[in-house]
């Protein structure tokens, strides 16, 4: 499970976000492209955009649950 507490400083402010358990696995980028993108100087994705429709919510709770190593994580904001 995620942990706000080691969330990555790159997530925008919101309920998604991404932790240090990121295997850059890309899973959660062809998910949900509009919401998680890449930090290309260390290799991990991040929320770079909340999502603003019930489709990209969707998307996002759908990356979440896939993610092998749980380091997507919903705070509920």
């Amino acid at each position: 499970m995620a942990d706000l507490a080691n969330r990555y400083p790159q997530n925008v402010t919101g309920k998604f976000y991404v932790d240090n358990n990121c295997i850059d696995c890309d899973l959660c980028r062809e998910t949900a492209p509009n919401n998680f993108t890449r930090f290309e100087d260390s290799g991990y994705s991040y929320v770079y955009k909340q999502p603003e429709s019930p489709e990209e919510e969707a998307a996002c709770k759908e990356a979440m649950e896939g993610c092998p190593v749980e380091a997507i994580g919903n705070n509920g904001a």
